[in-house]
């Protein structure tokens, strides 16, 4: 389902429909905590973290460091899966406890779990609305006709190729969110500001420290830019194929919860392995029917959305990875037609 056009009002449904799935998945049980594999998880994570760390001394002033690199953008990906289920309280029942691991986590990536997580819930609670979704607010590119019709300058030509730049922009996006995060703390739009600018400061003193201590400036430099270029890339892919390309919700229109997160959102078919590519964003339409449901969960849950949204007539859109980026730079493109039509 790929139609860039805004949702009709028409298609509004009643509350009860997902009363009914919600009653069927806590019945299911599917909204219970998973510490165990949570624990495990955390745990392997830290563990491959410190062996990178140790890889990384030993190896020395080597550009085979730049192997490092990569395998540090996976181990960060990986490190902010776990930020997001925090996030979500997928973890733990409290808020309290899955905070802290949060804010653990986003300390050890450079990101402000406070900013993210608002930023976040804004987007779950809008999903691809123009006006509402922070999601779809990023200047670099347009994802509606009417966000490509008031670019101009370069912004105006950079929408016109889009599609093209997407990929090499994503290489941008961890410095895009490290900006954002000191950005929102310099500015106190955070609730533990004290915590935040200490966390993002012993960061970023411990990577710079270890990162040149060990390796030459140019390496190093150019070690930073693999690392936080290939992580930009692994965070944009396993985020983008979400929504992109799926129908828009006009200022204006509204639906009801179940619709409005299923019609705009898109699952990744893949099995095991883009499970844990994907950190489990792959069933985006579970994942956003119950935000709270912990990732292991989500694939049993699968069986029960797809059963509710076929009786109800609800479109209900899953492909395949590469398909899923397709989908979103022909989308991408459709929207900078109308710029490449009438240049200026």
């Amino acid at each position: 389902m790929t139609s860039t056009m805004p949702l009709s009002p028409a298609r509004q449904g009643r509350g009860s429909d997902f009363a009914e799935l919600s009653a069927r998945i806590k019945s299911a049980r599917l909204l219970d905590r998973r510490r165990g594999y949570y624990g495990l998880k955390i745990a392997v994570n830290l563990a491959v973290l410190a062996a990178a760390c140790v890889v990384f001394v030993s190896i020395g002033d080597s550009w085979w460091q730049l192997c490092t690199a990569a395998f540090f953008a996976l181990v960060f990906g990986q490190l902010g899966f776990i930020g997001h289920d925090a996030g979500h309280k997928q973890i733990f029942h409290t808020k309290r406890a899955n905070d802290l691991v949060g804010y653990l986590h986003a300390g050890l990536t450079g990101l402000s779990y406070g900013w993210w997580v608002s930023k976040h819930n804004g987007h779950h609670a809008n999903p691809n609305h123009e006006d509402d979704d922070p999601d779809l607010a990023i200047g670099a590119l347009v994802f509606t006709l009417r966000q490509s019709g008031v670019r101009s300058g370069f912004l105006r030509w950079m929408a016109k190729y889009q599609a093209f730049l997407f990929f090499p922009l994503l290489l941008l996006e961890a410095a895009n969110l490290h900006l954002s995060s000191i950005r929102a703390v310099w500015r106190n739009e955070v609730k533990a500001r004290r915590l935040e600018t200490g966390l993002l400061l012993g960061h970023a003193v411990v990577y710079f420290t270890a990162v040149f201590t060990v390796l030459s400036p140019v390496t190093g430099l150019v070690f930073i830019a693999v690392h936080q270029g290939l992580w930009g890339i692994y965070l944009g892919c396993s985020f983008a194929p979400n929504h992109k390309g799926m129908p828009t919700v006009a200022s204006g229109h509204s639906l009801d919860f179940l619709r409005k997160q299923v019609l705009t959102s898109r699952n990744v078919r893949g099995g095991r392995l883009v499970d844990f590519a994907l950190g489990g964003l792959n069933y985006q339409i579970e994942h956003h029917l119950f935000p709270s449901m912990p990732r292991p969960n989500l694939r049993h849950a699968q069986k029960l959305v797809r059963e509710c949204c076929s009786h109800h007539g609800i479109a209900y859109s899953q492909c395949g990875l590469f398909s899923s980026y397709a989908q979103v730079l022909r989308h991408l493109h459709a929207v900078g037609g109308p710029l490449r039509a009438t240049p200026r």
